[in-house]
């Protein structure tokens, strides 16, 4: 745990010192153009995701170096994939952050992602309910494209208010560590080393150390770079801790809960999901493409309703905390699952009644009102 906490430490370390060198660059090149949808009021630089690529690059270099989790490395494709993939990310994040590029291109760039990390050996060889083998190879490749295309653009659907993104993002990497650093506990008791535990260590420092920097009122953004890199590494996380459940070796622990593999990823991207689901239907019944741009996302709706840019950050990342740890929970035996189940909901209904805050406030406003009149 502590090697993994050192790494933790140093892609921290990296993208919170590297993410002010970044600003200059951007500020030199010109910060973004303000649209009718954002709600910031003044030109903010993008280019933060270099920073944190940065992180992530330096984060996998040293990691590949550490004999503690050289069983990570013995296959050498699926680190090299994720080097390819996040240089990849750099390169047309940064183009889409200086030129705004139409969204055709920036799917065939995620698609071109997806198939390089096919290519280095990552694919989703089995479903995980049942354990469902998917033995056609072109549909593991189909498969593994569309979930990496799929996430980064969840994570994409809530990059709108200051901080947001980088939040969620290191909400859901501490809670999947948590999962896949347990997983290669239980399985092992010899090599607690784990690609996905290695790959939500190194996201988490490198999102909480742009957070700084970019909650509100913020001084950057991550751009699409930054959005890119933390949907490749869920969606890489989540494809591999799904073959180490599947490996032979799990089979020997019948504590290890089945459902957790595709339960997990949903959960730590919950929302973003959500608000993709929700804005690919709001825009079709509108007659419009779902990938055009709109003001209608869950963070406009809290901000619209009367929350403040932090307040609607913060309702936001609280719904991520209890969806993801929340989930979590469920694999620590020594916990009774209906208490569990207990706490969420309490949890959840807390969060709704803080949620509708503002929204309740009016109506009691309102009520009152009529009732003095």
């Amino acid at each position: 745990m502590r090697l993994y906490l050192l790494l933790i430490a140093l892609t921290f370390a990296t993208s919170f010192l590297l993410t002010p060198l970044v600003r200059r660059v951007g500020l030199r090149v010109g910060p973004a153009e303000l649209r009718d949808r954002d709600v910031h009021t003044a030109p903010i630089p993008k280019l933060g995701g270099v920073a944190m690529i940065v992180a992530v690059l330096l984060g996998v270099a040293v990691a590949s170096r550490v004999d503690f989790l050289s069983g990570s490395f013995r296959d050498p494709g699926p680190a090299l994939a994720v080097v390819a993939g996040a240089l990849l990310a750099l390169v047309i994040g940064v183009a889409d952050d200086l030129w705004d590029l139409r969204w055709y291109f920036k799917l065939a760039g995620q698609t071109l992602i997806g198939f390089v990390i096919a290519a280095g050996g990552v694919r989703l060889e089995a479903m995980p309910v049942g354990w469902i083998g998917i033995p056609s190879e072109s549909v593991q490749i189909a498969l593994t494209v569309f979930l990496i295309v799929l996430t980064m653009n969840a994570i994409n659907f809530v990059d709108g208010l200051d901080g947001l993104a980088a939040g969620v993002g290191a909400i859901g990497a501490m809670a999947f560590f948590v999962y896949c650093y347990w997983l290669a506990r239980t399985i092992s008791q010899y090599d607690n080393s784990n690609f996905s535990a290695m790959l939500m260590a190194i996201l988490l420092g490198a999102c909480l150390g742009f957070l700084p920097h970019n909650f509100n009122p913020a001084k950057i953004f991550m751009g699409e770079s930054g959005v890119m890199i933390i949907g490749l590494l869920m969606s890489v996380a989540a494809i591999m801790v799904t073959g180490d459940v599947g490996a032979q070796e799990g089979y020997r622990f019948r504590n290890i809960p089945a459902y957790m593999p595709i339960l997990l990823p949903v959960a730590v991207i919950m929302l973003p999901l959500l608000d993709l689901a929700l804005a690919v239907i709001r825009r079709t019944a509108n007659g419009r493409s779902p990938f055009s741009a709109d003001r209608g996302h869950l963070h406009h709706i809290l901000v619209d309703g009367g929350y403040t840019q932090r307040q609607a950050v913060l309702v936001l990342y609280l719904w991520s905390a209890i969806v993801a740890f929340g989930s979590v929970a469920f694999i620590f035996k020594e916990f009774d699952w209906r208490i569990i189940v207990g706490i969420n909901l309490l949890a959840a209904l807390g969060a709704a009644l803080l949620t509708m805050c503002p929204w309740l406030r009016r109506s009691l406003a309102a009520w009152k009102k009529r009732r003095g009149a």
